[in-house]
């Protein structure tokens, strides 16, 4: 599948926060991608594009006729073969908040295979758009534009593809738009909820809006002409006018002006009818827009009608009397439970005839869970550090959609609360990965087995590998070194494969209890499968402790693994041995003292021997200097004797 198929690098186009009418619309955040174009390019309404040629994932194409198509963003396209992943998207950063998401999708048979190709388009992790082959002929030669609104609420916008069989998924162009958190109502119908595009339409105009004429619509949003949803009985007056209307361009839907400056009407006492193509099973929001720009109807009760939805009357409209003349004025309703595919609206007529300037159908399609955040950051720091190959389809939210196999290798499950997705299962045994496993690997705390065996994986064992939930771990047949984690003693493992790596040091206590009791082992196991007993899927069965740990570097500790070193474990100091250190310098402490302590009783009896060097030196001078003396004195008292002078100590006795 796919590793990197993340586009991170467009910048935001800032919007003029001053545009026509003199109204200020207070977002400016917006993002036009011409997909598979080359260059940045503007069109010819002056809007920018940008190009995806930083996109690392897919390719990209040119329709076979451009000739076809007018906007360049139309041409070109991106596309994802099977070599690229299952699942591909773009992940764009954006400040949280409510977003237009509109894409454009061709197929023209670029690819000169005559197959317009079947695949699933997500945004926020739900799925939305289902393309299946063979597509409309003209949908096919000349594509489609399908448009939604969605809320973001972590920072980043995903919108991902997901091919069916070996289809190769395509897109032509992808537009982003803040718009106002409030709009349609969003008080009452909640943000949990896509509001998908089901038909917009202006009554008694051509298609126009962005991508279309130089009129403006702050969302983004484009207006279909009505006439292929009216119903074929109807007898249609068009209405125009250049005159102002009030109260448009305003928070927070801001509908534009030229949306209410023209509209239908029928002539005699008929009914203005539509019939709206649905999907069954879900809620749709009718919006409806009416302005009197009929100058003849100048008062209330001139115009009355009724709104007749799926044949049953659900509100009586009087525009003037609401709003008055030349004024904007929208009203809306949801329909529940749709049991049939075809919606039916009916502005009957009860003084006057009806008046429609337009018309919006959504369908209320519920936000799927996505995951919890914190292991989204976890899943993506692995795909990094694991390497994890493009063909794997590693992109957007690690486990939904839910009914999509998201990330190869991957299965997730609710949480408890039934609030969020979260990662139970991870199993990339023999991809070839050539990384190491990351420390972010503790946030997966639902993670119940991972299968990381056969590969070239490198590095140490993380702490984080000892969350509780974890039962089965399989890390054989890699280049992992250092030593097992306590961490690993304290989980709830059944099943430890280590062989085959690098690993040294002490083997816990509790981990060797697993080779001991055994666990739940399943015979389609790659390398347990000889160690089952008996029949059945699974058995209960004892794995001698060579099987979970052989062969790696230097492993000890349990039998029958050799002793570890008395003072040495897990590639460092063991207990014991820090135990006798601090033992040893105990003893080498006492001794000192004692040393100490003798020294000083000795120096109390015999002060003269445990003098200063400079005073012990002092002393032998005096005691040569007396020597000296001495010797002079007996020299002249044998000299004196000599020449029969009296000695001096003989006169000195005599006068005594």
């Amino acid at each position: 599948m796919l590793a990197s198929s993340v586009l991170f690098f467009i910048l935001p186009i800032l919007l003029s926060p001053l545009l026509s009418y003199g109204v200020q619309f207070p977002f400016n955040v917006s993002y036009n991608i011409d997909c598979g174009g080359s260059t940045n390019s503007v069109d010819q309404f002056n809007r920018t594009w940008l190009s995806d040629r930083f996109y690392t994932g897919g390719s990209t194409g040119l329709v076979s006729e451009p000739l076809h198509f007018h906007p360049l963003q139309e041409k070109t396209l991106r596309f994802f073969p099977l070599s690229s992943g299952k699942k591909n998207c773009y992940v764009v950063d954006l400040p949280n908040g409510r977003y237009y998401v509109r894409t454009f999708t061709v197929y023209d048979n670029y690819d000169g295979k005559s197959h317009s190709p079947s695949f699933d388009l997500s945004v926020e992790g739900t799925l939305v758009f289902s393309w299946r082959s063979p597509w409309p002929e003209d949908i096919s030669q000349h594509g489609a534009y399908s448009d939604l609104f969605v809320y973001v609420n972590d920072g980043e916008a995903d919108v991902c593809f997901y091919g069916i069989a070996t289809d190769s998924p395509v897109i032509g162009s992808l537009e982003i738009v803040q718009i106002d958190a409030s709009s349609y109502d969003s008080a009452t119908i909640g943000t949990n909820h896509m509001l998908v595009n089901y038909g917009r339409f202006s009554c008694g105009s051509d298609q126009w809006g962005p991508g279309f004429t130089n009129d403006t619509d702050f969302f983004g949003r484009s207006w279909q002409s009505d006439v292929e949803f009216r119903a074929k009985n109807s007898n249609i007056k068009l209405l125009s006018t250049s005159k102002t209307i009030v109260n448009t361009s305003q928070s927070p839907n801001y509908f534009p002006m030229r949306l209410y400056q023209s509209a239908v009407t029928v002539t005699g006492n008929g009914a203005l009818e539509y019939e709206l193509q649905v999907d069954a099973k879900l809620d749709y929001l009718l919006w409806f827009h009416f302005a009197e720009i009929d100058a003849s109807v100048n008062a209330a009760g001139k115009r009355v009608f009724d709104v007749v939805i799926n044949g049953n009357n659900v509100t009586r409209i009087d525009v003037y009397k609401r709003v008055g003349g030349f004024a904007s004025d929208n009203w809306h309703y949801v329909v529940k439970n749709l049991s049939d595919t075809v919606l039916t609206v009916k502005l009957a007529p009860f003084v006057g005839a009806p008046i429609l300037s337009g018309l919006e159908n959504y369908a209320l399609v519920p936000a799927d869970l996505s995951t919890v955040p914190d292991q989204v950051m976890a899943m993506r720091a692995l795909k990094e550090s694991l390497r994890v190959p493009d063909r794997m389809g590693w992109n957007g939210d690690p486990c939904a959609p839910a009914n999509w196999d998201a990330w190869e290798g991957v299965t997730c499950h609710p949480n408890k609360e039934e609030t969020a997705l979260v990662v139970s299962q991870i199993d990339l045994g023999s991809q070839g990965l050539k990384g190491f496993i990351s420390d972010q690997i503790g946030h997966l705390s639902n993670l119940v087995s991972l299968n990381l065996s056969s590969n070239f994986l490198e590095g140490t064992l993380p702490s984080g590998l000892g969350q509780k939930s974890l039962a089965r771990l399989d890390l054989s047949n890699n280049q992992l070194s250092g030593s097992i984690p306590e961490s690993l003693a304290s989980s709830s493992l059944q099943l430890v494969l280590l062989n085959d790596n690098l690993l040294e040091g002490r083997v816990p206590d509790e981990l060797f209890s697993v080779g001991v009791h055994g666990g739940s082992i399943d015979d389609n196991d790659h390398c347990l499968g000889k160690y089952s007993q008996g029949g059945g899927s699974q058995h209960k069965a004892s794995i001698p402790i060579e099987l979970i740990l052989s062969r790696n570097k230097a492993l000890c500790g349990v039998s029958p693994l050799p002793s570890c070193p008395l003072f040495w474990d897990h590639g460092s100091l063991s207990a014991g041995g820090k135990v006798a250190i601090g033992l040893a310098c105990s003893f080498i402490f006492c001794v000192l003292l004692l040393v100490i302590y003798i020294c000083c009783i000795r120096r109390g009896n015999n002060d003269y021997d445990f003098g200063l060097p400079q005073d012990l030196m002092s002393l032998a001078a005096k005691r040569n200097k007396y020597q000296r003396q001495k010797s002079l004195m007996l020299l002249e008292m044998e000299s004196q004797h000599a020449k029969g002078f009296p000695s001096t100590l003989n006169l000195q006795s005599e006068s005594s």
